[in-house]
């Protein structure tokens, strides 16, 4: 499994991995214990990971949630420390160990909960893609 094999839903808590595309939609499995599907429509709005970026003050503007999530593993090993619910202030720190450029402007601490929830899924629930980017470096 790649992160291009890899959704998130709006409206939907969790992650997905993308199972066959319809006529009119795509087909998902919940990336948990129930491994439940769902069946999108053209009207859901449905982002695989592989193309999500997190905005930074560089000349890029942004950095690809790949390599964030490359970096997380990196430096953590599968344990962040934190949670989604944690303060704010405790969010932007640890985002800021991985990207010291964040743009805090346009990244916002839901943005931060959604990663920390999202790789803490990953190393649960498909750790293969997390051992496959860090193989890519």
């Amino acid at each position: 499994m790649k992160l291009t094999d890899i959704a998130s839903v709006t409206g939907k808590g969790g992650l997905f991995k993308v199972v066959s595309p319809t006529k009119s939609g795509v087909i998902l499995e919940s990336l948990d214990e129930r491994k439940g599907k769902l069946v999108t429509s053209a009207s859901q709005r449905i982002s695989l990971l592989s193309e999500i970026s997190i905005y930074t003050t560089t000349k890029e503007g942004t950095t690809p949630l790949g390599g964030v999530l490359k970096k997380i593993h990196a430096e953590y090993k599968g344990d962040v420390g934190i949670d989604g619910e944690a303060e704010a202030a405790e969010l932007r720190a640890f985002l800021k160990t991985v990207v010291p450029d964040f743009d805090v402007d346009r990244v916002y601490v839901s943005d931060i909960k959604k990663l920390v929830k999202w790789y803490g899924i990953l190393v649960q629930h498909a750790p293969q893609v997390l051992a496959e980017a860090e193989a890519n470096d």
